[in-house]
């Protein structure tokens, strides 16, 4: 029994039983993955899949006993290699981050200056990207952290601790129309409306989609791009009205926009800090953590690392507060590095 043969069935568990997507995930061919699971139930004597015709159908109640044990081998292995890298280079090391433009622009500078200030010999790693490949970066094992916006959603593996709450606005030039409003904007102002957004994933589509069709209305989307910086662009040259998070918003620099008030619209949403349940936890992880998010603390990581499921890690932050995006989430580093000094 091989290692890569655990790491190539848990692939082909989390990736719906399709042998393509988990072949691809892995950056290996199709045949490759099929042969080493037949030669890993012929070692096992055990069939782990039911077939129906040349597809995976659903896992047997054995196949389901060696999955668990091959999530718990995998592990280990990472906690032993965490160990060695620990033991031997506690103060070097990379660090990966995986992070939207809104987070490494108007978030994460501020703070990896500080990390870099307690850390100068880590190297840090940053990856832009939209909320589904950064999710995918993270699924893959390609980065140590990711950083994401937006619902609640359990993804195998992962650990998901909550960040920060925050919200979106309406930008519109100066002498837009809306800008005149005396009272805080509701779904029917923009009704028509051209919008300028963020690039529109199938999960963002729906649910912006699904507040225009509570009012029986449609969403015009004009235009759509990857960061705010480029949407507040085409919203100044009079192409539509902005929809970008509220901490993207610079009021001295944006100073021919106005910001509008869109609680009334869009939900608040929460940013996550992502992690694989199987990474080490060295100290300048946690220690960028409490950068991050101050209000999470080494108990609080021990006891969500310690969790059998999200709902668990859930549990351990009920009670915890978190701050808004109003606070000036980035903006205050002396609190930050005081809580982990």
């Amino acid at each position: 029994m091989k290692l890569q043969q655990l790491k190539y069935l848990l692939a082909i568990v989390d990736n719906g039983l399709n042998v393509t997507a988990a072949a691809s995930r892995l950056y290996t061919s199709q045949p490759g993955v099929s042969k080493q699971l037949k030669l890993l139930e012929e070692e096992l004597g055990l069939q782990l899949f039911t077939r129906k015709g040349k597809s995976l159908e659903c896992v047997t109640s054995a196949g389901e006993k060696v999955v668990e044990h091959a999530r718990i081998v995998l592990q280990e292995v990472d906690n032993i290699r965490g160990v060695a890298n620990a033991y031997y280079q506690d103060g070097t090391g990379t660090l990966s981050i995986a992070a939207t433009h809104t987070q490494a622009r108007y978030v994460l500078p501020e703070i990896l200056k500080r990390f870099r200030d307690l850390y100068p010999k880590i190297s840090v790693n940053l990856h832009q990207g939209t909320t589904e490949q950064i999710e995918e970066l993270i699924s893959i094992s390609d980065v140590d952290i990711a950083i994401t916006t937006g619902p609640y959603a359990e993804i195998n593996n992962l650990l998901l601790i909550p960040a920060y709450r925050c919200d979106k606005k309406i930008l519109v030039p100066e002498d837009h129309p809306l800008a005149k409003l005396a009272r805080d904007l509701e779904l029917e102002d923009l009704e028509n409306m051209p919008l300028v957004s963020y690039v529109i994933s199938s999960e963002c589509e729906r649910q912006l989609k699904a507040l225009f069709d509570e009012k029986g209305m449609e969403a015009n989307v004009a235009f759509t791009a990857r960061d705010a910086d480029v949407v507040k662009t085409y919203v100044k040259m009079g192409m539509g009205v902005g929809i970008i998070a509220g901490l993207a918003y610079e009021q001295q620099e944006d100073v021919d926009l106005v910001a509008l008030n869109a609680t009334k619209i869009f939900p608040c949403s929460t940013t996550w800090v992502a992690m694989r349940r199987s990474l080490p936890m060295r100290r300048y992880i946690s220690d960028f953590i409490s950068l991050f998010a101050p209000h999470i603390q080494n108990s609080h990581l021990r006891a969500a690392f310690g969790a059998q499921s999200q709902h668990e890690v859930d549990a351990v932050f009920s009670q915890v507060e978190l701050p808004s995006d109003k606070d000036g989430i980035g903006q205050q580093p002396t609190q930050r590095a005081a809580r982990i000094a």
